[in-house]
């Protein structure tokens, strides 16, 4: 593994242990070039995952991002941490085990949505603003209003 602080291709792993819910292995690893610490995970790939966005264009699916994407809508909200890791832990097992290598963007995003709604009312909100492409107070008002009915379908 290359150091991300020098770039030295030889780096030691010093302790390796699961995840809590044991879906990665955790890894602290040593640059002797640098002397700097860092962390990696391991995750099984079941399958390449590839998001066909709402445009045409085709990506690889990025875990990444997704979890960038979730902290954002959860920031300053008290879910704990642990609790993001297993929703997007959950969807990425939901994508990979749903048979198809193409999945729509719409499908994650419904799926985020989803996990949103049990999870944090507000985060909900604020990730359906993105998702969902509010352009006004309006559409703020319409969304919140449909909370209350138990209805977040579009008109």
């Amino acid at each position: 593994m290359r150091c991300p602080f020098c770039s030295n291709d030889d780096t030691q792993v010093k302790d390796s242990r699961p995840t809590e819910d044991n879906s990665a292995i955790r890894r602290r690893r040593f640059c002797p070039a640098c002397g700097s610490r860092f962390t990696t995970f391991e995750r099984v790939q079941l399958r390449e995952l590839t998001i066909i966005k709402r445009n045409g264009q085709r990506t690889p699916f990025d875990r990444d991002k997704l979890m960038r994407s979730i902290l954002i809508a959860t920031r300053k909200r008290p879910v704990d941490p642990e609790r993001i890791e297993r929703m997007v832990n959950g969807i990425q097992k939901r994508l990979e085990s749903s048979g198809e290598s193409d999945i729509p963007s719409d499908a994650v995003g419904a799926m985020v949505m989803d996990a949103l709604a049990g999870l944090d009312q507000v985060a909900y909100v604020r990730f359906a603003s993105v998702y969902r492409n509010f352009r006004e107070v309006k559409d703020f008002e319409d969304f919140i209003g449909h909370l209350g009915t138990g209805s977040d379908e579009d008109d």
